[in-house]
């Protein structure tokens, strides 16, 4: 039984940009009582992570340091085995993520993660949700920016619209943030490979079938049905739809006809033309190796911005959700969206796994599906804001 393990949350990956920052989140707003640990290939590193920790938090002079390295199953098995909840920052997933879902789904440890890699996603359900099914361990990507607002805010927006009744809402995102050499390197990946990303996607289709009685999708319209004030919408083809529709598929609140369309939001044209072309020209430089090799040097993974340029940084999702004569719009906004929030984020996501009461549920599922009100709680609590517009 989890309960009988030594650790409450093991954080793997903490010499990283993000997962140092996670770090030092858990020192200064773990629950009380929380016992939690540090886990990495290099023990200097994750000593002066440590060191970091104690900073704020004396009592963090203690934090147990354990080994784990993605090419050593034996180490990845037994971080599994000795935590209620494993939190991984280390990406790209694709490439170093599979070890430590197949683990916690064998040991029914509950897994969060921070990717936005759809092929990663996928690929794990295939492979390891029905053994987390048996094994009762809750395994949950994208608990970070991607995709905790999108998730939880359609959720929020959902909630506030008549029950049984056919729903649409519409997401609507503005931003002010950097990248890190992390997601740089996740991002390069998502482009590079996307044949592979189409039949990960069918293969989950097949294996996961489709909700009875009941139809969930997402909108392809390239212009939104709602609009938010003066300015310009792109399709944003993030993971963050996919997710949405999941919970949406898995939780009947959502009614029986749910669809979901997800937009970036500006408010200039020539901003909305130079990030159309932008992710074209990546899409283009990720197919050769040598541009492939260039964009990977942009930034260097473990790199990211100072805390100057986070503290300026910010976003805001609006939504709109429509259904049964009603219609209302909600906002999930907060501070830097890459790395400060997204740090809080993923932490808030394994504090209430290890501490909340939740809903019963197991395999690969959603932040929505699985912490819902409770994380929305917790996060309301932290400084990021989920709110009403309007409604009527």
């Amino acid at each position: 039984m989890t309960t009988d393990r030594p650790y409450d949350i093991v954080l793997f990956g903490a010499t990283g940009f993000t997962g140092a920052l996670t770090a030092e989140y858990l020192a200064e707003h773990a629950d009380p009582g929380t016992r939690w640990a540090l886990a990495g290939r290099n023990q200097a590193k994750l000593a002066a992570v440590r060191d970091r920790a104690a900073a704020i938090d004396p009592a963090c002079a203690d934090l147990p340091l354990l080994h784990a390295d993605t090419t050593d199953p034996g180490s990845i098995e037994q971080v599994a085995r000795s935590a209620k909840v494993v939190i991984t920052t280390v990406g790209p997933y694709v490439q170093y993520g599979e070890p430590l879902v197949a683990a916690c789904a064998r040991a029914g440890t509950d897994y969060v993660d921070l990717t936005g890699e759809p092929t990663f996603v996928d690929r794990m359900y295939v492979k390891y949700h029905d053994e987390g099914v048996r094994s009762g361990a809750r395994i949950i990507h994208a608990c970070g920016f991607d995709s905790i607002p999108h998730d939880l805010g359609a959720y929020f927006t959902v909630k506030q619209l008549p029950e049984g009744v056919p729903l649409h809402v519409e997401g609507f995102l503005r931003v002010h943030g950097d990248a890190s050499g992390g997601t740089i390197a996740s991002a390069v990946g998502i482009f590079a490979d996307v044949t592979g990303m189409m039949r990960a996607e069918r293969e989950r289709r097949r294996a996961e079938g489709r909700p009875e009685n009941r139809t969930v999708r997402i909108s392809r319209r390239p212009v939104p049905k709602a609009r938010i004030g003066d300015g310009w919408t792109l399709p944003l083809p993030t993971i963050d739809p996919q997710i949405v529709t999941r919970s949406a598929a898995a939780l009947d609140r959502y009614g029986p006809d749910f669809s979901y369309g997800h937009y970036l939001a500006v408010k200039r044209l020539p901003v909305a033309a130079g990030m159309a072309a932008g992710s074209g020209a990546l899409l283009a430089l990720a197919q050769l190796p040598p541009t492939r090799s260039l964009l990977l040097r942009l930034r260097a993974p473990g790199d990211g911005p100072s805390a100057e340029r986070r503290a300026r940084n910010w976003f805001s999702v609006k939504f709109v959700g429509e259904g049964g004569g009603k219609r209302v719009v909600t906002e999930v906004a907060g501070g830097d969206p890459g790395y400060g929030e997204t740090a809080k984020m993923l932490a808030q996501s394994a504090l209430c796994l290890a501490h909340d009461d939740l809903p019963k549920t197991s395999g690969q599922v959603t932040t929505a599906a699985a912490m819902g009100d409770a994380l929305i709680g917790r996060l309301t609590a932290a400084g990021i804001a989920f709110r009403v517009l309007s409604a009527g």
